[in-house]
């Protein structure tokens, strides 16, 4: 007897506007390594970054899309070939993947991040239909959402702001997933009112928030202070998101404790410490 997903339910019509999300749901499991579970109902989609995918049920069928499958068949090659070009820009893939429910009921399928951290989920059209976020970061949307690149205007902000001069910007109506390294701390800036963050721990922010750096304080500071050279200094009015630990500081910590030995050092801890070494026949 065939497995039937505990999903379904009976058979609904699914009709596409143009211009507008599919309308999904979700769950998000787990703490500090989170997974994405989507469900669908008959026609509708889900976009999701290459290699993103967990499982799914077999009546989601799995179709590679050129950009990021927002425009459809409407698009056009030359729309398709801009949003390809605007991923790869990001430093994204040619491609993604659109998971289609093609049968009856519901049926679900599950997405987790790379990197551990949390899944940030965010209905655009409840943010003023826009996002903008650091690279990478986009895990999955509902079908209909544009995945398009945010270009830094600020010289000093691109060189030094941590993302570059490039940052992925979601527009749309439809629920977003991102993802973000360690735990993430939502802040909402009235107008005027300042923050100061580590360039890296800027995980999101809304187009409505202003974006400059300042200098992390004297030169005593900026030389032992161990805080970099700048500050990230957001100002509203808008929605910020921090994550306390950016992938990039977790891969630096990882090197570090590797060693120039490629991690051979098994005396980690040892009072004997590099004289251990010489003990052990390591040179």
């Amino acid at each position: 007897m065939p497995f039937e997903s505990p999903w379904q339910q009976q058979p609904q019509h699914h009709v596409r506007n143009p211009g507008v999300a599919d309308d999904i749901d979700y769950e998000i499991k787990g703490q500090e390594l989170q997974f994405l579970e989507i469900e669908l109902d008959p026609g509708e989609s889900a976009v999701a970054e290459a290699g993103a995918l967990v499982w799914k049920d077999a009546s989601i069928t799995m179709t590679t899309v050129f950009g990021d499958g927002s425009g459809g068949a409407d698009g056009g090659f030359m729309g398709k070939l801009l949003g390809a070009g605007k991923r790869l820009i990001t430093g994204e893939s040619l491609f993604t993947t659109v998971f289609t429910h093609q049968g009856s009921g519901k049926a679900r399928v599950a997405f987790a991040s790379p990197t551990p951290g949390a899944i940030l989920p965010i209905k655009l059209d409840e943010i003023g239909g826009s996002l903008i976020c650091q690279k990478d970061s986009f895990l999955a949307a509902a079908k209909g959402v544009s995945i398009g690149v945010h270009f830094q205007r600020r010289v000093m902000t691109g060189l030094f702001g941590g993302e570059g001069f490039v940052m992925q910007k979601l527009d749309g109506d439809g629920w977003v997933f991102v993802q973000m390294g360690g735990t993430v701390v939502e802040r909402e800036l009235k107008a005027g009112e300042e923050l100061h963050v580590d360039t890296g721990c800027l995980a999101a922010l809304t187009p409505s928030v202003d974006f400059d750096l300042i200098t992390a304080g004297g030169v005593k500071s900026v030389l032992f202070g161990g805080e970099g050279l700048f500050f990230a200094r957001l100002r509203g009015p808008g929605k910020v998101w921090i994550q306390s630990l950016p992938f990039s500081r977790l891969a630096g910590r990882m090197l570090a404790a590797a060693g120039s030995r490629g991690g051979q050092n098994r005396g980690e801890g040892s009072v004997l410490g590099g004289f251990g070494d010489l003990i052990g026949g390591r040179d």
